[in-house]
């Protein structure tokens, strides 16, 4: 138990508990300084950044250059404002990482998996990590459940226990005797995970909303015998079927978390779940289409741009993430100031582009699959893009299951959007494979499809 982060995670808590209260104009006054700290910092420590920013400390953030994974991969050893530190060296580290472990017994690595094509290292200091620590515990706080020096807490988190990975980490440093937590990764078999949850009886259920979806089946199956005060489904989208079926599950609807490993959480639902409160005091998130202009509110972005504001020792500023998420017009009836995102539709990468009738190619969102299978009788489902055609894993499907109608309707719903509708294809399969972090996306393009042929 590191009893210096629970004490910096309990003062946070304290300070993030007051910005909930604070008026818009608070809030701006905040991030604006906050964000001529990071800037000036990055400047004066990360030689990447003073080059890259060079002439422009007095322009707007608008203004400023944008940072790809690629890029900031690709420059590591001069991003970073610790000029001792080296990729090689913390690569090393991650090799041979386990529990807590701190690379020269100070920073915190989380990576990611690598499915975008490249592979990001991130550290963090105590002060940063308590961040990452206390936005997540924003989200248990917001949904009711979380612990306290008075409230001793059974946490489950459903996803993996990779060492690596940023939830592994937290877990693994928040470990203490008020809360009590049980990893179960997400590739297990599912007859070990159930048999495991009815044996800790958890309070609270984090996991991905994947996962989420296959625990509820298992509940209102009998099996699965929990009964959580919240479940909290992050990493994944989280479609209107699957929030049907936890809630049917477990009596309440879940709270959906956005969160990615580089900037932590990004925003969560409140007690209202009217949308996704954004963590503005922590991460300013610009929505931009694919040449880095702001979208209009009500329009999905072709990506989003991220700044950290406690990001010190490895400063992420104008930091392109390819989520495609849409800011909402209206403002959330429990106060908070914070504004609000109304749909998260997948990663750019999730989005195949499908030859369009009149020419060109159509961008086929997620949502499109989301709509046609979401009432598929099926414990999972998945969209894989193979060529010049695509095909459709199911796991486990049920009484009523009809491929030939769920082919047609697949067909039907790309169609709709203005796209030739390919060849599709059914295999029903044990279970949908999963990523090594255990993710299972949705949709799935081969790397390098760019233009699959029409159906002829």
């Amino acid at each position: 138990m590191d009893l210096a982060l629970m004490g910096r995670v309990l003062a946070m808590r304290g300070g993030l508990r007051r910005r909930d209260r604070w008026d818009r104009a608070e809030l701006d006054a905040h991030r604006e300084r906050r964000l001529r700290e990071l800037r000036r910092f990055a400047v004066e420590r990360s030689p990447f950044y003073r080059r890259l920013h060079a002439g422009l400390e007095d322009a707007p953030l608008e203004a400023l250059p944008t940072v790809t994974k690629a890029e900031l991969a690709a420059s590591f050893d001069e991003v970073v404002t610790d000029r001792g530190v080296r990729l090689a060296d913390v690569e090393a580290h991650l090799r041979s990482m386990a529990g807590d472990a701190r690379f020269r017994g100070r920073y915190r690595v989380v990576s990611t998996s690598g499915t975008t094509g490249v592979r990001g290292v991130f550290l963090s200091d105590a002060a940063e990590w308590a961040a990452v620590v206390g936005s997540y515990n924003r989200a248990q706080e917001w949904a009711g459940v979380a612990a306290s020096p008075t409230h001793r807490m059974r946490l489950a988190v459903v996803s993996t226990t990779t060492a690596w990975h940023q939830s592994a980490r937290v877990g693994a440093s928040v470990a203490n005797p008020l809360v009590r937590t049980l990893r179960v990764n997400a590739t297990d078999p599912v007859a070990d995970s159930v048999a495991r949850l009815n044996a800790f009886q958890p309070q609270s259920l984090i996991g991905y909303a994947s996962m989420h979806r296959l625990l509820a089946e298992e509940q209102l199956a009998g099996r699965l015998r929990i009964s959580p005060t919240a479940a909290l489904s992050a990493s994944e989208v989280l479609t209107d079927d699957t929030r049907r079926i936890v809630a049917q599950a477990w009596g309440r609807q879940p709270f959906n978390v956005y969160a990615a490993t580089e900037p932590a959480g990004i925003a969560s639902e409140c007690e209202q779940h009217d949308g996704l409160h954004l963590y503005e005091d922590l991460v300013i998130t610009e929505v931009v289409d694919e040449a880095n202009r702001r979208v209009s509110v009500g329009t999905f972005g072709a990506k989003i741009l991220v700044t950290v504001l406690f990001s010190r020792t490895q400063p992420l500023i104008r930091y392109e993430m390819s989520d495609s998420v849409r800011l909402a017009s209206r403002r959330c009836p429990c106060g908070r100031p914070y504004a609000l995102l109304d749909a998260i539709q997948g990663r750019q990468e999730d989005i195949l582009q499908l030859p369009g009738r009149n020419g060109g190619l159509v961008a086929v969102h997620p949502l499109v699959f989301h709509d046609a299978l979401d009432r598929v009788p099926a414990g999972e489902w998945q969209v894989v893009q193979e060529g010049d055609a695509l095909r459709l894993l199911v796991a486990g499907p049920g009484a009523g299951f009809d491929g030939a109608a769920v082919m047609a309707e697949i067909r039907t719903a790309i169609e709709a959007v203005g796209a030739v509708a390919p060849n599709v294809t059914l295999s029903e399969v044990p279970a949908i494979p999963r990523t090594a972090a255990g993710k299972a996306p949705l949709v799935r393009a081969d790397p390098g499809v760019t233009r699959p042929a029409p159906q002829r």
